[in-house]
């Protein structure tokens, strides 16, 4: 194991790092970054990395773009902050909300902004039970989500992701937070079921959880178009048209969880459009700034709306919102990335791309490491598995996918292992052809590497 650096040494006395093994971290140290610029990152020592996973599937238009480093400066020297409580605004706020009404994939009265997606989620939550409270239906307050969802770690939205070590030692999941099957295919489909028989029992399963529960007790349902941290996991094609039918039956509030596929990563401006979902209300952040500053944001449909104003005249006040909700730096950068993302047409390049994005990631299928290759757009994975035949799994103790990773790291290319030993590329949307075939070339070089350690380790066992 190298020396460990003054640096790191200073790290670890002083900063905790989320998703990190914090007893490994002792050990390892940090990776410092220090610059960055396109698709690239280079830490202290001057290496260069492809920055394969857009930092956490945000940083959709690169690193060091000019035009939104201008964008934040100048709203810093003309009004730095002011908030928007007691009928205060700004132009940027109003100017955003517009714009976010007339791209949303769904019917949007308003917006509601906050600082980041478990924000987002945390409020859709608040917001599905005040609204039944002033509808008159204080016992219709449960939210439905998913097996290997991700939603967020606050303690309402961390209870709606549906992954073991968010919950372990929190004591979560929270009351009225449910979780159905995951729509994943290639792991919980049966023995000669097809994905359409595969469809219709995963949404037999929601509606039984609905009855059992009682419909009327049940308020909303939260999905993401591709769960994200949960292994880029597709739905089959007609999952949430079925899965819509259920919700409509039983007046269940449909919230689309767009925090990563939204702004084109699957090729079209949200996810929602790609699986032709149809939600009542979607959830945003992180490429919204292409995370040059935190900003999250929901949309209020007019129902939920007419709801907010009636319980305003009654209590006197919406009381919600945060020191930040449409802090005026993030809307104008926000605004500058939807200008972007439309002058040069990143959502038709990101389409484009992504067929060679696919191309590459499934000639990954055939590695005999690789039980599946997945995705959809720009965004993908790969599961790495014990038995291509058995599609078994490695002992997590093995740590395969954390082994990857670094093999990727040494390559020069940063990904992430989610969800165990599945490897997730999410590069930023402005990536050219050669530039993503150097990014699967470094990423097949570290899944060979990966396998001959397997081999070497016996890991299979």
């Amino acid at each position: 194991m190298a020396k460990l650096s003054n640096l790191a040494h200073r790290d670890i006395e002083t900063v905790i790092h989320p998703y990190t093994n914090l007893a490994v971290h002792r050990e390892v140290g940090p990776m410092v970054l220090e610059e960055a610029r396109g698709i690239h990152v280079y830490d202290n020592e001057g290496k260069e990395y492809i920055e394969g996973l857009a930092g956490l599937w945000c940083t959709s238009l690169g690193y060091g773009n000019e035009e939104l480093v201008e964008a934040a400066a100048s709203q810093m020297s003309r009004l730095s902050y002011t908030h928007l409580f007691g009928h205060k605004s700004t132009d940027v706020a109003i100017e955003l909300s517009e714009k976010l009404k007339e791209v949303a994939p769904c019917d949007a009265s308003k917006i509601l902004f906050c600082g980041s997606g478990s924000e987002a989620n945390d409020m859709q939550i608040k917001l599905t039970w005040y609204y039944n409270n002033a509808r008159g239906k204080p016992e219709k307050k449960k939210i439905i989500s998913r097996m290997k969802g991700y939603h967020g770690v606050t303690i309402a939205s961390g209870s709606l992701t549906g992954l073991p070590p968010v919950h372990a030692d929190f004591d979560l999941p929270i009351k009225n937070i449910l979780h159905t099957s995951c729509p994943h295919y290639y792991r919980f489909g049966e023995d000669g079921e097809s994905q359409e028989e595969f469809s219709d029992r995963m949404v037999a399963d929601l509606e039984q959880l609905i009855e059992r529960e009682g419909p009327e007790t049940v308020a909303g349902f939260i999905a993401e178009p591709i769960m994200g941290a949960g292994g880029v996991l597709v739905p089959p094609q007609d999952y949430f048209a079925k899965i819509q039918t259920v919700l409509e039956k039983h007046d269940i509030r449909f919230i689309a969880d767009e925090v990563i596929c939204g702004f084109g990563r699957t090729g079209n401006w949200f996810g929602t459009d790609t699986f032709d979902m149809k939600p009542d209300s979607v959830s945003m952040a992180k490429a919204i700034t292409s995370a040059y500053f935190p900003l999250g944001a929901i949309t209020i449909e007019e129902d939920l709306y007419q709801a907010m104003l009636e319980e305003s005249k009654k209590i006197g006040t919406f009381g919600h919102g945060y020191t930040y909700t449409g802090h005026p730096v993030g809307a104008a950068v926000a605004l500058k990335v939807l200008e972007i993302y439309e002058r040069d047409n990143i959502v038709d390049h990101a389409k484009t791309l992504g067929q060679q994005f696919m191309k590459r990631l499934n000639a990954l299928a055939d590695h005999p490491l690789v039980g599946e290759a997945r995705g959809t757009g720009m965004l993908g994975a790969i599961e790495l598995v014990a038995d291509k035949a058995t599609k078994k799994s490695f002992d997590p103790s093995h740590a395969v996918g954390y082994k990857m990773v670094n093999f990727a790291q040494e390559n020069g290319l940063i990904c992430r292992a989610v969800a165990g030993d599945s490897i997730a590329l999410c590069p930023p949307l402005i990536m050219q052809e050669d530039e993503l075939n150097e990014m699967f070339d470094r990423f097949e070089r570290a899944l060979d590497a990966t396998t001959t350690l397997v081999e070497k380790e016996n890991l299979r066992g």
